[in-house]
């Protein structure tokens, strides 16, 4: 009788021992959840700021390239079409993972959506560094020519001080939304693993 008693006593703590650590996985899984949607929410935010730059942009070109540098109509024109482009590939990016319930959901499905953004940001680097060192190196010539001596051309300076500091801010954004894009999957593939 003492031997059942134990036995059953044994029972109820192994019961109640398999409640808790279900309790602990579902509040484990809850917060993991909460914190990739935190890491997606920050990376739609900066892609909304990305695209609103792009659009605004437009016009600021214009004023500045145009109006206060003198360099010439059909440069203002391809570089707003560029803006625009980049606004464009910025907001199909934003696309696939502006879902709020996306954490909710399947994680294999998020998974598949975060991994395609990763991607194609990746890949957009392909595109979008030629571009812009071409772009760059047609800014540089237009305002040489428009200003001659390089020295002595406080535009031609600006524009190469801008775009160090460009290239420097845009990669490192680049870089930390690649470093959060690899944490959201390390995430999810930890969740899915355990199931």
């Amino acid at each position: 009788m003492n031997n059942d008693f134990e036995l059953e006593s044994m029972r109820q703590q192994m019961n109640t021992l398999k409640n808790k650590l279900n309790q602990q996985e579902i509040l484990n899984d809850r917060v993991m959840r909460r914190s990739m949607r935190n890491e997606v929410n920050t990376i739609t935010r900066r892609y909304y700021i990305i695209m609103a730059v792009g659009l605004l942009m437009v016009p600021y070109g214009y004023w500045c390239f145009v109006k206060l540098g003198g360099l010439s109509l059909f440069f203002w024109i391809v570089t707003s079409i560029f803006m625009l482009i980049c606004a464009g590939a910025t907001y199909y990016t934003c696309r696939k993972i502006n879902d709020p319930n996306l954490m909710n959901r399947n994680l294999v499905e998020a998974r598949k959506k975060v991994a395609s953004a990763k991607k194609f940001e990746a890949d957009w680097l392909f595109f979008g560094i030629p571009a812009v060192v071409l772009w760059f190196a047609w800014f540089l010539y237009e305002s040489y020519q428009l200003h001659g001596d390089a020295i002595d051309n406080g535009f031609f300076w600006g524009g190469c001080i801008g775009g160090i500091i460009g290239a420097i801010c845009g990669l490192s954004l680049n870089f930390k939304t690649q470093r959060q894009y690899q944490a959201i999957i390390d995430q999810i593939e930890d969740i899915t693993a355990e199931n």
